[in-house]
């Protein structure tokens, strides 16, 4: 059975393709600045602009933040760019989805997403349609001036051919292109990728003179030297692929206008007069008809009124000054840079060890060397674990055995992943029914005496392969109590660094057996180390202690202590570790948990609130960070055996 999430096609793909169509639409905005700011430079520069800003589209950014991911060596041994992180995750991937969100899905998103699951052969239909439409008609036009290429008459001498090769020697063009002369009133222009050719018209000549006839072909060289029609295919592809994006097509507008008058400049720039340039143009004009297919360099591209306007008018395109080389430095850095740099963060987040979750150690696959697992259909309430489930890695030897009678997957994951409090409720919503409701009993016997994170992490590979369980952890910013001190640089009468007298057990915390007390000393602290563990207590009280805890260990304990809603974070600045004891009136939830989707949250007990900063010196404030937060992808019943 799977888990009541959207198709995971649709939960993948779509905002994967939004992002993708954000992220190039940001860039090519980002991109029209960059042009406006460089308007009196060299058009050539705002060309390639404009070109990179096409093949964006084509180019995903999260190849470079898989690259980033590879870069991280070590984790942190803290997470403050967990909220850099998710900064430039919310802004770089607005239309994330996750298939665990920190506030739980409201029915109208979840209708939203079931209709466009539902719609989603028909979206698909549509973009097809475009998809083909916009390749069949370039098809078609070039097909048609294929077709007047096949019947083109090579020329092998004439005076258009001798100043061709006069102006290939010139440039430094080492190929000879070739010259086709067409009879159709095709305008003369380069066609073709791997072999380009250069089409002219044969009438056109008796109009032009010698001075006309080398200004237009020098035009048709820089063309080519450019490489334009390759460039212009990329962009093809781009309109054919995201035809629906009406900025793709603004985009190919300024692609032609920039080409053209990049070339202009070049013209103007070997020497040729303005006067005999613009009116060769228009000479052409008056012979030919616009290029059939925009994938031709032709020479009488772009609005012809402005680009004659401004070939005999525009002065001297300005070479680029120290600051322009620089912020285009600093803007092609910060478009790799960035991506780079988020996939790098979420390398480290993938391998932040989190006060909520359980520490992977290096070692070998961890299994059960044998395990049953059946649903327990008895009805009873009543349910027994011989490893505690809650945090810590203190529980009684039993010689790899694990024994639960009647308790539900739910507990078996907040077992395997160490969560804490505010994660399992926030877990809870995005569940099945049964996984909460249904009982299961698991006999399961490990190799050896392991510990219990070690018996943690070979319950996951029990869920993974019995429940085709499947998680991961993604980092989320939610509402969060903040652990800090009461009174700045000053701790409670209960709350002490730790001293090492008597000394800590190095072999850890044990029990002769699970039915007995922890050894209390003298001082009222447990004889173990490295661990909260419940001490005896009277009229109803919760009573717990430990030696040589960290502050990060009592912020994941606080949340089930006083029965919280959200996840704790330490942010006393207290480092090492301490002893403390702490009691406290036990209250049980009378009320559903409150979800993350709530406006306001409501404030812990005050009762507890004043034994926290009496005892410990310790207070709670409500803020909001980043958490790390278990997603469960898919889970299934087991087969009874």
């Amino acid at each position: 059975m799977s888990l009541k999430y959207p198709s995971a096609f649709w939960t993948a793909v779509a905002p994967a393709l939004g992002n993708h169509l954000w992220q190039s639409t940001l860039f090519l905005l980002l991109t029209g600045f960059l042009t406006l700011v460089l308007r009196n430079n060299y058009a050539r520069t705002r060309y390639a602009l404009w070109l990179t800003a096409s093949a964006k589209f084509l180019i995903p950014f999260s190849f470079l933040a898989v690259i980033g991911s590879y870069l991280t060596r070590q984790p942190p041994t803290n997470t403050p760019d967990a909220a850099r992180y998710v900064t430039i995750q919310q802004v770089g991937m607005p239309f994330s989805v996750p298939a665990f969100s920190a506030q739980p899905q409201t029915d109208a998103v979840t209708r939203f997403f079931s209709l466009t699951h539902h719609l989603l052969p028909a979206l698909l239909a549509v973009w097809l349609s475009g998809f083909v439409a916009v390749c069949f008609a370039w098809y078609l036009r070039w097909r048609r001036v294929s077709a007047l290429i096949r019947v083109a008459v090579p020329m092998n001498e004439g005076r258009e051919l001798a100043i061709l090769r006069k102006l290939e020697a010139a440039m430094g063009m080492p190929a000879r292109t070739k010259l086709l002369l067409s009879r159709a009133s095709l305008e003369p222009g380069i066609f073709g990728i791997a072999t380009p050719v250069m089409i002219w018209p044969p009438g056109i000549s008796e109009r032009l003179n010698d001075a006309h006839v080398e200004a237009i072909l020098t035009h048709e060289l820089w063309h080519l030297r450019r490489r334009d029609n390759l460039a212009a295919a990329i962009h093809m592809l781009v309109e054919a692929l995201f035809w629906f994006h009406p900025l793709v097509w603004w985009l190919g507008a300024r692609l032609v206008e920039e080409r053209e008058r990049a070339c202009d400049q070049a013209v103007l720039g070997c020497g040729h007069d303005r006067g005999i340039y613009a009116e060769g143009i228009l000479k052409i004009c008056e012979f030919c008809v616009e290029s059939p297919l925009p994938c031709v360099s032709g020479v009488t591209g772009s609005d012809l009124k402005k680009r004659v306007v401004r070939i005999m008018s525009e002065r001297v395109a300005r070479k680029l000054d120290f600051r322009k080389k620089l912020l285009l430095t600093t803007a092609g850095s910060l478009a790799l840079a960035l991506p780079l740099f988020s996939g790098f963060l979420s390398g480290n987040e993938s391998r932040v060890v989190s006060t909520s979750s359980p520490r992977r150690e290096k070692e070998d696959h961890l299994a059960f060397e044998v395990a049953s697992v059946k649903q327990n259909t008895s009805g009873s309430e009543s349910s027994t674990m011989n490893v505690p489930v809650g945090p810590g890695d203190i529980y009684p030897p039993n010689s790899g055995v694990l024994s639960a009678t009647n308790v539900s997957l739910i507990s078996f994951i907040y077992f395997a992943y160490n969560l804490s409090g505010a994660q399992f409720q926030l877990l809870l919503p995005h569940l099945p029914d049964w996984v909460i409701k249904d009982r299961f009993d698991i006999q399961a016997k490990a190799r050896g005496n392991p510990s219990k994170s070690q018996m943690r992490l070979m319950m996951q590979t029990l869920l993974a392969d019995r429940f085709k369980l499947s998680a991961h952890y993604e980092t989320q910013q939610v509402p969060v109590l903040a652990l800090v001190l009461a009174t700045p640089g000053k701790t409670g009468p209960q709350l002490q660094p730790h001293r090492d007298d008597p000394p800590c057990s190095t072999t850890g915390p044990q029990f002769a057996s699970k039915s007995q007390s922890p050894a209390i000393l003298p001082d009222g602290l447990p004889a173990d180390c490295s661990d909260i563990v419940g001490l005896p207590s009277s009229s109803g009280r919760h009573r717990v202690g430990a030696r040589n805890v960290s502050m990060a260990l009592l912020a994941n304990w606080l949340p089930q202590m006083g029965n919280l809603d959200r996840a704790v974070v330490d942010k006393t600045g207290l480092s090492g570790s301490f002893d403390l004891k702490f009691d406290w009136q036990p209250q049980l939830p009378s009320t559903p948990a409150p979800s993350l989707q709530q406006s306001r949250l409501p404030e812990p007990r005050t009762d507890f609130l004043e034994d926290l900063k009496e005892q410990l010196g310790l207070k709670l404030e409500s803020q909001t960070g980043p958490v790390v937060l278990l997603v469960i992808d898919h889970v299934e019943k087991p087969p009874d055996n």
